[in-house]
């Protein structure tokens, strides 16, 4: 069994992504900073240790990974207009997740970002919106130049339609919608399969099963 910390542990995506890991065997360990959070995944399951991704430290943090094997950063600070969040959850909360896991002595790190946040922001885009992608991009950066065993998923526009279980998956796929539940299944994939470390991957909806499209991206297929 392993022990899987993620961060956003009461996140749409993540709570989609814990009855998939135990599934798979896993034990997903949910960080959440409000105790009625905690009480509602314990009931299904699942471990939760209390983490506060804006007020807590590196140490903190490095103590909520305690036996854990892999980090999942699936966190973010939401659609609701403060810019500050976007800093403080999307990108400190990334840096400092990325600095505990090291710490604890933990290699596997995936991270849930957003689809283009490397390409130029539209001059006329919100300052919400840069900010959100300024914050996922340097995320990103920071991960990539860890030297940890990363992998960066950028999912298109987020919706709450049931899974497929089919997506389109790669460096160069285009803009589309993904259900949550299908990138949630895309998370679980990659934490199976140890080809994928060091790969950044936009993923949509699409036509191939989850499994293949991983498989398929991490040895070249595509």
């Amino acid at each position: 069994m392993t022990r899987i910390a993620i961060v956003g542990g009461h996140g749409q995506i993540a709570r989609q992504l814990h009855p998939m890991l135990l599934g798979a065997g896993h034990q997903p360990l949910a960080l959440v900073r409000r105790r009625e959070q905690a009480d509602a995944l314990e009931a299904s399951g699942v471990e939760t240790r209390m983490l506060d991704i804006e007020s807590d430290d590196v140490e903190g943090f490095t103590a909520a990974f305690e036996g854990c094997d892999a980090v999942v950063f699936a966190a973010g600070g939401g659609p609701d207009g403060n810019i500050d969040r976007k800093r403080t959850v999307d990108l400190e909360g990334s840096l400092k997740s990325i600095e505990a896991a090291r710490a604890a002595g933990i290699r596997r790190f995936v991270q849930v970002s957003a689809i283009d946040v490397d390409e130029p922001v539209a001059d006329d885009a919100s300052p919400v919106w840069k900010a959100y992608v300024v914050a996922k991009r340097d995320a990103d950066a920071a991960l990539r130049d860890s030297g940890l065993d990363w992998t960066i998923l950028r999912p298109g526009r987020l919706t709450d339609e049931p899974g497929t279980g089919r997506v389109s998956l790669g460096t160069t796929v285009g803009r589309g919608d993904i259900p949550r539940a299908d990138v949630a299944e895309v998370v679980a994939a990659v934490l199976q399969d140890p080809a994928s470390v060091g790969h950044q991957w936009n993923v949509v909806g699409g036509s191939t099963a989850v499994p293949d499209a991983v498989a398929d991206a991490a040895r070249g297929s595509h």
